[in-house]
């Protein structure tokens, strides 16, 4: 058995004060990596908010650049009855010089140049399938509506009646 006489009380209050010292260091070792890790978690804090608002105005971008392609398919529909009413016109245009240059009058036939509809043609043919579609459901040129060097008032009448149904 070990003796109680035997231990010295200087020593035994050394050892309490090296006890005393040690626990005093590990409670601010403690203290500082607790502080540290509310630094950490504060800085996690404000970059989640900043990276939350990123993300809100990439939604918000996506939502509108969505909103404007969305309006972009009406558009290339509307571009496609307009590039056929444009080849329509044209190729209109293009057999009124040719009637002009074959039957018309002489005072006419040097002044009329026909337009070439081959340009036309070959945008049409690489343009979308939807355009092409656009295209075929309008009603055939006015050639053959030639009489006695005028176009007949039914030719008039006809496509203003076609132009009516058109838009409509």
């Amino acid at each position: 058995m070990l003796n109680v006489a035997a231990v010295n009380p200087n020593v035994l209050l050394e050892l309490f004060s090296i006890y005393r010292d040690w626990l005093e260091a590990k409670v601010q070792q403690i203290s500082k990596k607790q502080e540290e890790i509310g630094n950490k978690i504060e800085v996690a804090d404000v970059l989640a908010i900043k990276l939350l608002q990123r993300f809100n105005y990439s939604v918000s971008a996506m939502k509108t650049a969505s909103q404007n392609l969305s309006e972009v398919h009406s558009l290339q529909v509307e571009i496609g009855e307009l590039k056929g009413r444009l080849t329509e016109v044209i190729s209109n245009c293009d057999a009124l010089c040719n009637r002009i240059t074959t039957e018309g009058p002489e005072s006419l036939r040097s002044s009329v140049k026909p337009f070439s509809t081959a340009t036309a043609d070959s945008e049409i043919s690489s343009s979308s399938s939807s355009v092409q579609r656009v295209l075929k459901s309008y009603p055939p040129s006015n050639e053959g509506r030639w009489q006695n060097g005028q176009i007949s008032k039914q030719c008039a009448d006809d496509d203003k009646y076609n132009l009516r149904e058109q838009e409509q």
